[in-house]
């Protein structure tokens, strides 16, 4: 299956799953609702030029922002994902390890300790930037900061699971061409 089409199917799925199963779970005491939808940029390939994944992060969020009646609020929060995404690989791996090696970020071709920080800070960074977007003031800071962890963790349980149920075959690239 090429990557184009297997990241369309990937564009579809986790924005049925997002809208149709995660979106309909009541947040739990107001507090905690579940995100695994941005998981999608964060599966996208290396070799992804930055100017299309932040234009694919900006149509992802929008897409899902139309099924949820949220005019730009995951727009938002995934093109900031999309954009700060090279930075973060650029700085968890070496160069020649992320071009030459494996295809996209996986826990084979990061290893376990830098995916882990990997996914810790882009889901931090979405998570507290839609909460922000959201409620849009600091009224309480110590209640921001306990839903924007407490969001946190439960996206990080569903990606685990998700990692650990669908596990992802990292192609070894070969061909430098």
């Amino acid at each position: 299956m090429s990557d184009l089409l297997k990241n369309i199917i990937r564009f579809a799925i986790f924005i049925l799953v997002q809208v149709f199963v995660l979106d309909k779970v009541p947040p739990l005491h107001r507090f905690i609702s579940p995100y695994l939808y941005f998981l999608f940029l964060l599966w996208l390939p290396f070799r992804m030029p930055r100017v299309g994944l932040t234009l694919l992060g900006f149509i992802f969020g929008m897409t899902l922002d139309m099924f949820s009646k949220t005019p730009g609020l995951h727009a938002a929060a995934c093109t900031l994902v999309a954009y700060i995404r090279p930075f973060l690989i650029s700085l968890m791996m070496p160069k020649e390890k992320t071009e030459i090696s494996y295809a996209e970020p996986s826990l084979t071709s990061m290893g376990w300790m830098p995916y882990s920080i990997y996914v810790l800070i882009l889901s931090l960074l979405h998570n507290g930037y839609l909460v922000f977007l959201e409620w849009m003031q600091f009224g309480n800071f110590w209640y921001f900061l306990g839903k924007v962890l407490a969001t946190t963790g439960i996206s990080l349980l569903l990606i685990a699971v998700t990692e650990l149920l669908f596990t992802r075959k990292s192609r070894y690239r070969t061909n430098l061409a």
